[in-house]
């Protein structure tokens, strides 16, 4: 092991039974051609997970008692963090040896990109993608982008709205400069979120297609994850959004309020949704204060960012009923027209 400094720190949490844990560490510490340190956040931890994590002066686990949520749990691990570059990578998510030199080449060879994200494959199934680049869906949604699809197609550094938390690379002071993740938002979208600011910020996000991850991905719902979700949905589109794009939105989005929680009722998270738009009232304050530091520090518009957002349902992740296909089809008309007047 050489002396000389690091070059990135992965930051990896650890919450329940963790049965991929030591996989993921084991594989980012064997990347090559590229210098790391590692930072495991117990968030959690039900099982031994952490204690049997390698015993490698490169790993540094940290306990802060209580579970921090997403947000809160990669804000502390990269709070001291001294190396140039700072790596998110989920815990069951396995990088390919050169996946992060390949994310920190693209740095170097790409100022003006501000989150490198690699390509995330299904673990079981790795020519099919998890993720090649969250979108952005003018209802505020988001998704595993192209999931399903093969992932040879994916080829190449490709634009997207936002790279998937599950494995990213960015420069540490960009990281700083954007203020880390809001805490409010415990988990879900904060990637959806770091990666919208980017661009409003003036930088790119990409998917770098060579730089692989194996995700072990399952797909769950619960009444938890859709508060989260839905809350966290109305938090991006009240602090991201520009005044006159909420205005013009605003009759899709109350109408999608109306139909969204109608569905929650149908499928019994109905609560959750009620518990989102309490969180929000109360919070009007945070809300607020947190729009004004968005806004105030954004050097980019929204209508030089819309060509980045979606007016379309991916069927792999948002499957639509067919009688649903008309309004989906008037949305998109009516996107077409506020685009215009942005």
């Amino acid at each position: 092991m050489t002396s000389a400094p690091a070059d990135l720190t992965v930051v990896v949490l650890a919450y329940g039974d963790e049965p991929y844990l030591g996989a993921a560490v084991g594989a980012a510490l064997d990347s090559r051609d590229v210098s790391l340190r590692m930072v495991v956040v117990d968030n959690g931890c039900t099982t031994d997970a952490v204690e049997r994590l390698p015993d490698d002066p490169r790993v540094t686990v940290l306990r802060p008692g209580r579970n921090l949520g997403f947000t809160g749990g990669v804000d502390l691990g990269a709070r001291d963090v001294t190396t140039p570059y700072l790596a998110l990578l989920n815990s069951d998510a396995v990088p390919r040896p050169d996946t992060f030199a390949r994310l920190v080449a693209t740095l170097r060879d790409e100022p003006d990109v501000g989150i490198a994200g690699a390509l995330v494959v299904l673990a079981d199934e790795p020519q099919t993608v998890n993720s090649a680049g969250n979108p952005l869906h003018v209802l505020g949604l988001s998704w595993a982008g192209s999931m399903g699809t093969p992932a040879a197609d994916a080829a190449g550094v490709r634009d997207v709205a936002s790279a998937s938390g599950a494995c990213l690379v960015l420069p540490t002071a960009w990281w700083r400069e954007l203020g880390g993740f809001p805490v409010e938002y415990f988990a879900y979208l904060e990637d959806l979120e770091l990666g919208w600011r980017t661009w409003q910020h003036g930088r790119r996000v990409v998917v770098v297609g060579e730089a692989v991850a194996a995700h072990h991905y399952e797909f769950g719902r619960s009444p938890l994850k859709m508060y989260l979700v839905e809350r966290n949905r109305l938090l991006l589109l009240l602090t991201t959004m520009q005044r006159r794009t909420l205005l013009l939105l605003a009759p899709p989005l109350l109408a999608f309020e109306a139909a969204i929680a109608l569905v929650a009722v149908l499928q019994g998270w109905g609560r959750a949704k009620v518990r989102g738009w309490g969180w929000v009232l109360r919070h009007g304050g945070w809300i607020r204060a947190r729009r004004r530091v968005v806004q105030g520090s954004r050097t980019v518009r929204d209508r030089d960012l819309a060509h980045l957002m979606t007016d379309r349902f991916e069927p792999a992740q948002m499957p639509l009923p067919a009688s649903a296909a008309p309004l989906e089809r008037v949305l998109q008309l009516y996107w077409r027209a506020v685009r215009r007047a942005l």
